[in-house]
């Protein structure tokens, strides 16, 4: 029941349909109790910024930021937190007196579930992509100790964000398969895979692989993505993007609804079968 005292929240993107995280974040508000509804909020680009604020004016408590707004979120905050500096993207926002508040969970998130799944962080890591999600990923892998790849189709993307980041090195795209054999962890960054998007030959670049390589993907549409059908027909670990979803999106609850929610498996259950 929604009244005038219930807190809101949403997630903004263009397109926004194929988000789990309104199923998600009403779940936890049933499950605890809070007086709240989180809601899809699709945004043309060329919009963004004046529905972003809005949404200040008219009393959200916050938002999640998906693509294609991450960076341009981090452009329209009044305020970063060091997470969301060092990412270089935001994905998570509060609206505190007025002000916009920009964080970004997304590299919590990423090694949360990571560790969730019993995955070591250490080691080297392959990236794929330079975006604002890669960043966030990379800078997180960074600040556990690991050694840091990123590929990406444009070189000097790639180059921008090493230097941004301050450690790790960039390879041309081409370069990456024959470079998993020193690899602890392969991540897939990029959209490829999403919504039935066309990929690359995943068999073939998998083939100097380490057999101890742990294969993850950020996507969630759909959860096996080809990179992770691949890599599991090699015998290799994988690590899907829905467990990334669900605990990068804890930071944002406790800080508009006021509760902590659990990953437990009731909410990947749900969002599982909404995904079949």
């Amino acid at each position: 029941m929604i009244d005038g005292h219930t807190k809101l929240a949403g997630v903004m993107g263009w397109p926004v349909e194929h988000s789990r995280s309104p199923r998600m974040h009403n779940h936890w508000c049933r499950v605890n109790g809070v007086n709240g509804a989180y809601v899809p909020l699709p945004t043309r680009p060329e919009g963004f910024d004046q529905a972003l604020r809005g949404l200040a004016a008219a009393g959200f408590q916050g938002v999640n930021i998906t693509i294609p707004h991450k960076e341009a979120a981090m452009m329209a905050c009044d305020e970063l937190t060091p997470t969301a500096k060092r990412a270089g993207a935001v994905n998570t926002i509060c609206f505190v007196a007025g002000r916009i508040i920009g964080d970004c969970t997304d590299g919590t998130g990423f090694c949360d579930n990571l560790s969730a799944h019993d995955v070591q962080i250490d080691g080297r890591a392959m990236i794929l992509g330079a975006g604002g999600a890669a960043r966030a990923v990379a800078a997180a892998l960074l600040d556990h100790g690991c050694e840091v790849v990123i590929a990406n189709r444009t070189l000097e993307r790639a180059e921008a964000l090493v230097d941004a980041l301050g450690g790790g090195e960039a390879v041309a795209w081409y370069e990456w398969p024959s470079l998993l054999s020193g690899c602890s962890l392969l991540v897939n960054a990029t959209s490829m895979g999403m919504g039935g998007k066309p990929g690359l030959d995943w068999d073939a670049a998998l083939r100097e692989a380490a057999p101890g390589l742990c294969v993850t993907d950020i996507v969630y549409t759909p959860r096996e993505t080809p990179l992770l059908l691949a890599a599991q027909a090699r015998g290799l670990r994988t690590v899907d993007g829905l467990g990334m979803l669900v605990h990068q999106a804890r930071a944002g609850f406790r800080a508009w609804f006021g509760v902590d929610p659990q990953a437990d498996q009731t909410t990947f259950d749900l969002l599982a079968a909404s995904l079949r």
